[in-house]
């Protein structure tokens, strides 16, 4: 009896012998990760030629091997250290000056799979390869730092003597206009209308910015120029004096029924007068003393496409055609210094040629034309090294429709190789940040910008997955709101358009100039100021998504940008209405708070501002994922369903030990937002979390 009782058992452990042999072995897909942020490559901004460590991590004892491919090699991993829930893997590889590209083949039993910036693939793609580009460098003071952009005209007015008064000039066919009520609504053709906001404005409000958390102001176009928005550059040598000083002041205003600014002399002095020119520089490199003095960073505004009618080369609006110490400009003159600076289609047509290509057709911004005139080109470079140089020391440029510079890409290429080469040498520590819709890599290559505003990776799908609408308010795409599939194959496409380097200094806006505030955006409403009028903008409005938004914004990888304003509450279609004042004496105060300390918990996280980040979960309407490195670990969940929902959320993956818990750093809905709250045991890796709709929370990992 015994005898058959020990053959039973035998033959059992026989049977599940050979089942597991046969079982077909499987990753722990959850375990599976690399990067190329410095926790699993050594050094992290590696050097040309260079010898450089890269991990892999696993499951414990979950593969068999692990191996790195190269474009030329393959290398089979080592296992160089292990705790209670990973294995770590590790290889040696020597870089050269070119761009390194790779990923991993993992290999269980029989079954291979392939990682790369998209996770565990089936099929090898090298778009999404990992890089590393040697010799690239972002600053380190840019690295997740907070942004915040400032259009200067509807700010903070600090000096009234200098604002522009009505009837100074005509811009596009009219006359300027003083705004005389700062809460009045931009109007739809708001170009030629000024509030009066300055850069004494911004520096009487020094202390507002350190207490919100700022360490990097973004100040849209600062030069000389007759727009609001200053896209239309006039002088790149000066800073404008309606947003500067006025010392000189001499002139007389357009009479009724005037449309020569030939004869706006009062205008023609205080833009010509190099007293008035001079003032304003000082005041700028006052602004940037002081914002360096807080610990804060100074990026200016290049717009170097193209210029203004009004610039002093072309001179078409003959400002400065009798105005003491300027050369005739091209308009003027066929024997100017700087016909060569744009492309005339008629040659006879001199004086007051105005055959010159415009951007995109507009003859008030004239293409600037590089392939046909050195001077122009050594011109630039000038500026873009004199700002960033003593005594001024701004820390970086934004460059205005960067891509569409020249006229082919060729020289697009070499004008931006050239032109980091010049900052660079003029200020290491400068940051080269372009506008640019679409595909960045060809740009992103170590060699011309640092980095972009960050619409495809960023703005775009927060917006689609949150809102369902469209960057403008122009569609409402219900097929796209809450969509994570939708959400995360945008993310994982366009953030393979970043080395490490460049994503870590991404400017992750949800607003800005050119698009419709992201509290508007919450009311679902299609439209513009000219379809809706500018109320509708504020009308069923959802703060609660707004600040899921924020929590994303200030979770995610990059440089968050807080476009001025929207930490108070302001609301507004697309351009213009976007553009409204800072609505000093009515904030939303509640919102004001919640940035700030939201903006403390980024701050004192570290791993919020410099961790990897992982995918966790995703369904309809929700969104999961990580942000951690081996001293720190959040997990950060949004519901944005209507309703309340109960998740199974695992987190060990982010690093956490399988038992503990997670404390909640930060929980917002619809009521508000509490700092705190319970904890989250962790049990077996993963939490059991209850959220009410929309809502968003930061979790930490914390001890028992």
């Amino acid at each position: 009896m015994e005898d058959r009782t020990d053959l039973e058992k035998m033959s059992r452990l026989d049977h599940c012998c050979r089942y597991i042999a046969n079982m077909r072995p499987v990753f722990n897909r959850r375990a599976l990760y690399s990067d190329t942020t410095a926790n699993y490559i050594s050094p992290e901004e590696p050097e040309p030629n260079e010898r450089v460590t890269i991990r892999f991590r696993t499951a414990k004892n979950n593969v068999d091997r692990v191996v790195l491919v190269t474009r030329d090699e393959k290398y089979v991993m080592r296992k160089v250290e292990s705790d209670k829930h990973f294995d770590y893997y590790a290889q040696i590889v020597q870089l050269g000056e070119e761009t390194f590209s790779y990923h991993f083949e993992v290999q269980t039993g029989r079954l291979m799979g392939y990682f790369d910036a998209r996770g565990l693939a089936t099929e090898v793609n090298e778009y999404y390869n990992f890089i590393i580009i040697p010799g690239f460098k972002t600053p380190a003071w840019a690295k997740g730092a907070v942004m915040y952009q400032i259009y200067v005209d509807r700010f903070c007015n600090g000096d009234p003597s200098n604002d522009v008064l009505t009837g100074e000039y005509i811009c596009i066919g009219e006359p300027v206009k003083r705004v005389e009520d700062w809460n009045q609504y931009p109007e739809q053709m708001d170009v030629r209308n000024f509030y009066g906001g300055d850069l004494q404005g911004v520096l009487d409000k020094m202390d507002y910015l350190q207490d919100l958390g700022v360490e990097v102001i973004y100040f849209n176009p600062l030069f000389v120029s007759p727009s609001n928005h200053k896209y239309d550059i006039q002088d790149y040598d000066y800073i404008d004096p309606h947003f500067g000083k006025i010392v000189s002041d001499e002139g007389e205003l357009l009479q009724e029924g005037q449309r020569e600014n030939s004869r706006a002399t009062r205008y023609i002095d205080r833009v010509t007068n190099k007293a008035n020119l001079e003032a304003s520089n000082q005041l700028f490199i006052k602004v940037v003393e002081e914002a360096h003095r807080r610990g804060m960073r100074v990026i200016m505004d290049g717009v170097f496409n193209h210029c203004g009618s009004f610039n002093k080369w072309l001179d078409r609006e003959r400002i400065y055609e009798n105005a003491e110490g300027y050369e005739k400009g091209a308009f003027i003159s066929a024997d100017s210094p700087y016909r060569s600076y744009f492309r005339f289609h008629q040659q006879d047509c001199w004086p007051y040629n105005g055959s010159y290509d415009g951007w995109w057709g507009h003859d008030t911004l004239p293409k600037l034309n590089y392939e046909e005139s050195k001077e122009l080109f050594d011109y630039v470079m000038r500026i873009a090294k004199k700002w960033v140089s003593p005594p001024f020391n701004a820390d970086g440029w934004r460059l205005d429709v960067a891509a569409d510079l020249g006229h082919s890409q060729e020289y697009n290429h070499y004008f931006w190789q050239e032109f980091r080469k010049a900052v660079k040498e003029a200020n290491p520590e400068a940051i080269i940040l372009a506008e640019h819709y679409g595909n960045t890599r060809d740009w992103l290559q170590g060699n011309e910008w640092d980095t972009v505003m960050n619409y495809d990776a960023f703005m775009e799908p927060v917006t689609w997955f949150l809102t369902g609408m469209e960057k403008h308010s122009d569609d409402y795409r219900e097929d796209l709101l809450g969509n994570a599939d939708s959400f995360w194959g945008a993310i994982m496409h366009h953030s393979c358009s970043f080395a490490t380097p460049s994503w870590q200094v991404a400017m992750n806006e949800l607003s800005n100039h050119d698009h419709s505030r992201f509290l508007t955006r919450t009311n679902r409403k299609v439209g513009r100021i000219g379809t809706l009028g500018p109320l509708a903008a504020e009308q069923g409005i959802r703060k609660a998504v707004f600040r899921e938004a924020v929590v994303m914004q200030m979770t995610w990888m990059g440089a968050p940008t807080i476009y001025y304003g929207d930490e108070a509450g302001l609301c507004g279609f697309t351009d213009p209405d976007s553009r409204r004042t800072y609505p000093w004496g009515h904030e939303d105060q509640e919102m004001i708070q919640f940035h700030k300390d939201i903006i403390r918990l980024r701050r004192e996280n570290d791993e919020l501002r410099k961790g990897s980040i992982k995918y966790v979960d995703s369904d309809y309407n929700f969104l999961a994922y990580g942000r951690f490195h081996k001293q720190g670990q959040c997990a950060i969940l949004v519901n944005n369903n209507d309703y309340p929902i109960t998740k199974d959320i695992f987190v060990w993956d982010l690093g956490t030990p399988k038992h503990g818990k997670m404390k909640v750093l930060l929980r917002t809905d619809e009521q508000g937002y509490s700092l705190g709250g319970e904890d989250y045991e962790v049990t077996a890796g993963k939490i059991r979390v209850e959220m009410p709709g929309t809502c968003a929370m930061i979790l930490k990992y914390a001890e028992r």
